[in-house]
């Protein structure tokens, strides 16, 4: 039996009801339905499955909704299988769930008659060495970032590409984006946006105390290193905005495109700039 997995977006009333519409369309078209603990929260359902465990049962589609904060996690669960995720939008801004509420049934049909698009985003794998020991790994659709906490002193860092020094600097943090984070916090640091199709990854210091630093666009192949040379008061490590460790004096982050990939199910190609227009207002006055 074919088989969907839902993943919901925590504190959205309204997708009780928006959920009871959606099994009911699956039910009709011949899938069984898998929920994760948000979902059957909203149903008051007990039939609840972590993440983690939908990922291992391979269903044949996974439908998010939610914001892209609820896109990022279900693609690090998701991130080792084939299976595509259809990103449903119910945040505010929405670079990566770009299907409307609206659609979701239009682009569902589409799935089922073999006329959706399959885009196909890389990731970056980081791992968090201490004391010459690998203590931690991570897979981010986003990006990952080195940044200080709460107290307003700059880190020292040092940044290697291909085990090149580039520079030691002061700055915030240092941003490493992949295509599909390059219009995150990246953007926001003003960085350059990447096309999702672009075999790069983008090294971007937040706020650095040199001027001309600028950001760094590197192959995808690349190995990107951070050095944390200074440590102000604390230094946080985090993965898409979502998972974070903090950081010790002496501690290197290793950066690379990760053997991981996820998959979206969008309704028509080259969706990028239709996102960009609509919430960035490009071309308007």
């Amino acid at each position: 039996m074919l088989q969907a997995a839902i993943i919901s977006k925590p504190q959205k009333p309204e997708l009780a009801g928006i959920l009871g519409d959606l099994i009911a369309w699956l039910k009709d078209h011949g899938y069984e339905y898998l929920l994760d603990p948000d979902s059957a929260a909203y149903l008051d359902a007990s039939n609840a499955i972590e993440r983690e465990e939908l990922a291992k049962l391979r269903p044949n589609i996974v439908i998010v909704l939610g914001g892209d904060g609820t896109l990022l996690a279900a693609a690090r669960a998701f991130a080792h299988t084939t299976t595509p995720i259809l990103s449903v939008n119910l945040g505010s801004l929405g670079f990566l769930t770009e299907v409307a509420l609206a659609d979701i049934y239009a682009t569902l049909e589409s799935w089922c008659a073999n006329r959706a698009e399959i885009e196909v985003r890389s990731m970056v794998h980081a791992e968090l060495v201490r004391d010459g020991q690998t203590i931690q790994r991570w897979d981010a659709l986003n990006d990952v970032v080195v940044t200080k906490g709460t107290i307003a002193r700059m880190g020292d860092f040092t940044i290697e590409i291909d085990r090149q020094f580039v520079a030691t600097f002061r700055a915030d943090g240092v941003i490493v984006a992949t295509p599909t984070g390059s219009t995150a916090y990246n953007l926001a640091a003003n960085g350059p946006i990447i096309m999702p199709s672009v075999d790069a990854m983008v090294v971007n210091p937040i706020c650095p105390h040199l001027l001309t630093i600028r950001p760094i666009v590197v192959p995808g192949e690349s190995t990107v290193s951070i050095h944390v040379v200074g440590v102000p008061n604390q230094i946080y490590l985090t993965v898409d905005g979502q998972q974070s460790v903090e950081l010790q004096l002496g501690d290197h982050i290793h950066c690379q495109r990760s053997k991981a990939s996820v998959r979206l199910l969008r309704p028509r190609p080259n969706g990028l700039f239709s996102v960009l227009r609509s919430k960035l207002k490009w071309g308007e006055r």
